[in-house]
């Protein structure tokens, strides 16, 4: 499935300009638009600290999808759905509940993922000098505070998917179906896809007009 035209405007659109707009422009989504679908309480944020809204979220999204390749519409919804789900509507960029340490970003990916994204970042070698994944717990919370700025937090959901899941998982959730999320969710370690992280995946498939 070819992610529709007017899908791929709207993320390279949104990639533009942090200010990107909640309602459609010209008739065309933008991103910040699918994540409102996708994550409605992502709307408004309290704690500004970690909370970003689905209008700051949109454009970071947005170039994190187009860094790592990721342009299939059902991939993209995916993604999304798992992160949003993850994060809480992206209220989140740490574990809160039982607060594992090293875990985080909006993909609430665990230690040592943490690190292996951290050391996939250039800019960010200089600090990771003699890290190794049995590093102790606070060490594991530095390292997770590297990624957590907006430039790098976003980027973990596309990270993982495109170096962490094989190319045969990449490829069944191209096909935007129940089954190939479930392929996507076992990548990432979720053996039972609860009806509570369904409806994400459902409200992405809406979003994205998919038909699996």
């Amino acid at each position: 499935m070819k992610f529709q035209l007017a899908s791929l405007a709207g993320l390279l659109m949104a990639g533009q300009t942090i200010a990107a707009p909640v309602q459609a422009r010209d008739g065309v989504k933008m991103a910040s638009d699918y994540i409102l679908e996708i994550a409605p309480k992502s709307a408004t944020c309290d704690n500004t600290d970690e909370c970003r809204t689905n209008v700051q979220a949109g454009p970071l999204f947005a170039d994190a999808m187009l860094k790592y390749n990721v342009k299939n519409a059902a991939q993209i919804a995916g993604i999304l759905a798992l992160t949003a789900f993850e994060s809480d509507d992206y209220k989140y960029k740490h574990n809160i509940s039982p607060g594992r340490p090293g875990q985080g970003t909006s993909n609430m990916q665990q230690w040592p993922f943490t690190l292996k994204y951290a050391q996939s970042i250039p800019e960010l070698k200089d600090k990771l000098s003699g890290v190794t994944e049995s590093v102790d717990d606070n060490k594991k919370n530095e390292i997770l505070a590297l990624v957590t700025p907006d430039e790098y937090n976003f980027g973990s959901g596309p990270w993982f998917f495109t170096t962490q899941c094989s190319t045969d998982i990449q490829e069944a959730l191209k096909a935007g179906t129940d089954a190939g999320f479930q392929q996507y969710m076992s990548c990432v370690g979720i053996t039972d896809v609860t009806p509570d992280r369904l409806e994400y995946w459902n409200r992405a498939k809406t979003a994205f007009n998919l038909s699996g």
